[in-house]
């Protein structure tokens, strides 16, 4: 009894509590929300323009509006590409040889733009960048002449245009193979990229997450200040290459009719 009584009255161990899983993928921020404007207006803005090239005629005045849009875009993204959020940014994704490396043999572990993705990216704006440029100068001798083809004498001008025209097809080859990059790491690799270019956030797996302090940080970055910088550098290169100050121009030529509004005539 004595033995039993010593037993009872035993501390006892108290019971492990049950080992918590935690998830094998996390959400996090991925593609702040300039990015994403940028992104689709510029896939609306290139749609356009590649669509009212092929009509011409009437349609051209639009086809150069969407022109300007893009340069404007391209502009921006440049811009934030240096001051805007940390997954926007260049440095944050530029395809080195080593990351190329490492991705091309299964070491990359990174998040956002993977090196091969990375190289899409710059080929595309860059491209982009050379389309809508050549196009500021170009003439199809019938309904169309860049806002500033009068810059430039009519030679250099056709062979900017044949530039123009070369790029285009260039372009849908680049866009072909974008969308066939898109649709293969949906189909195969289960990685849907569209989803985080819409809603901002993506799901990885756990071990490629960055930590909760590296999260904070990137968010701090690329805030309004960096937006209204990027978007001024944007609208400023815009109006300058739209040839509104140019002598001649429309705009340049309703300042002396407005100045001279209202005054007596003698």
């Amino acid at each position: 009894m004595k033995v039993q009584a010593i037993l009872d009255n035993a501390p006892r161990h108290a019971t492990a509590a049950p080992a918590v899983s935690l998830p094998a993928r996390v959400r996090i921020r991925l593609w702040d929300l300039p990015l994403r404007l940028f992104h689709w207006l510029l896939v609306l803005a290139v749609a356009v323009a590649l669509i009212t090239g092929q009509l011409g005629g009437a349609w051209m005045a639009l086809h150069g509006k969407a022109g300007l849009s893009i340069i404007g875009l391209v502009v921006f993204r440049l811009v934030w590409g240096v001051i805007g959020s940390a997954h926007a940014r260049f440095l944050s994704f530029l395809p080195t040889p080593s990351r190329l490396k490492a991705y091309l043999t299964g070491r990359w572990r990174g998040v956002g733009h993977n090196p091969l993705g990375a190289l899409s990216v710059i080929a595309l704006l860059g491209l982009l960048a050379a389309q809508a440029g050549t196009g500021l100068f170009s003439n199809d001798d019938i309904a169309f002449s860049g806002p500033l083809f009068a810059l430039v004498d009519e030679a250099l001008a056709s062979r900017l245009t044949g530039l123009h025209k070369q790029f285009a097809n260039v372009l849908w080859g680049l866009l072909a193979l974008h969308v066939a990059a898109i649709a293969f790491y949906a189909w195969f690799k289960r990685d849907n990229l569209v989803k985080p270019m819409v809603m901002g956030w993506k799901e990885v797996e756990r071990q490629k997450a960055p930590s909760a302090d590296h999260q904070n940080a990137s968010g701090r970055k690329g805030g309004a200040i960096a937006f209204v910088v990027a978007l001024a550098v944007a609208v400023a290169v815009v109006y300058g290459v739209s040839g509104a100050a140019l002598p001649g121009s429309p705009a340049a030529a309703a300042e002396p009719a407005t100045a001279t509004q209202g005054q007596p005539g003698w």
